[in-house]
């Protein structure tokens, strides 16, 4: 049997990765059960003292056991600690060595969502992959430039870590691992019961680019400025250089260093993402979209959507445009 420790930090931690996970796992065994089979799990929640405030003091949760009292476990899970990283890491930071320990034992560790911030601090996401929320993708990179972060991935397996995305998308981590240990019938069978959307991969088509511009390089903010009150234009680099007096070789190095794009990915994400606004809300067709938005080529319009959302501007209208979503 498989020993589950569900970590319980201070401050202000997700409720619903913490009782969700517990749910999921308590009804695999429940399942396990009715096929006939052993249960496969023993779930506990894991704190540092055995009653741990949560959400500025809304709630208390009480753990079964402390860190002190485990010595072996299988799988620790790391929820979402909201709110400043530096401060949630001080807050919890008793939790490390024992994380590391367990560990180097064998043990495996899981983040969700944000909770890949705590896990990153401890050093052991160095050189390995890791998924986040993509709001706070560009602070991630900014914090752990030793991690792989791969911004558009619902989750993440890399050498007995596992990472997820955004919010919601710690379930599909949980099929995952449920799939991974004990089979693909009881994932989805699990999937079925909570109704999980099972073998969705990426969170890309839920992004939303608001440019990035926490930076003090004013002349790339003027750029970065310009090109989104004028997207529906043909932009380029050469147009950029010459308007903001930088040669070339300089603007092109500064944006990067600035946004994390090159300025030929900016556009494409500015274009795409008013495109996604208009697929979301307007009656236009896909071809009107494509030229408000700057292109004239199909083939170049649906293959850049495509590479940044994930999915086809025709399935993105399906998804997320209101009369769909009331039909």
């Amino acid at each position: 049997m498989k020993h589950i420790s569900i970590l319980i930090p201070y401050g202000h931690t997700s409720l619903v990765n913490i009782e969700g996970t517990h749910q999921v796992f308590t009804l695999l065994n429940q399942f396990l059960e009715q096929a006939g089979k052993s249960p496969e799990f023993e779930i506990e929640l894991v704190g540092l003292a055995r009653e741990t405030t949560q959400t500025n003091g809304l709630f208390t949760v009480n753990p079964h056991r402390t860190i002190q009292e485990i010595q072996k476990t299988d799988l620790i899970i790391i929820p979402a600690i909201h709110g400043d990283p530096i401060q949630a890491y001080q807050m919890n930071k008793a939790f490390v060595p024992w994380i590391k320990k367990l560990y180097s034992e064998g043990a495996e560790i899981v983040s969700l969502c944000v909770g890949a911030f705590f896990l990153a601090s401890t050093g052991l996401l160095n050189g390995k992959q890791c998924a986040t929320h993509w709001v706070h993708a560009a602070n991630f990179k900014k914090m752990f430039p030793k991690v792989h972060l791969v911004d558009d991935k619902i989750l993440t397996d890399d050498r007995g870590i596992y990472t997820s995305g955004g919010a919601y998308s710690y379930l599909n981590l949980l099929l995952y691992l449920i799939e991974k240990y004990t089979g693909r019938e009881m994932a989805i069978l699990i999937s079925k019961a909570f109704m999980i959307d099972i073998d969705k991969a990426s969170q890309s088509p839920f992004i939303i680019f608001k440019g990035q511009k926490e930076h003090e390089d004013s002349p790339v903010k003027k750029a970065q400025e310009f090109i989104e009150n004028n997207y529906q234009e043909s932009l380029n680099i050469e147009l950029l250089a010459d308007k903001f007096a930088l040669s070339r070789r300089s603007l092109e190095r500064r944006f990067k260093k600035a946004t994390s794009n090159t300025i030929s990915q900016y556009i494409q994400r500015v274009k795409i993402e008013a495109a996604k606004k208009e697929l979301e809300t307007g009656v236009k067709n896909i071809n009107e979209v494509m030229y408000d938005v700057g292109y004239n080529d199909v083939k170049s319009f649906r293959s850049t959507f495509k590479k940044i959302t994930g999915i086809s501007p025709v399935q993105y209208r399906k998804k997320f445009h209101r009369q769909t979503y009331m039909a």
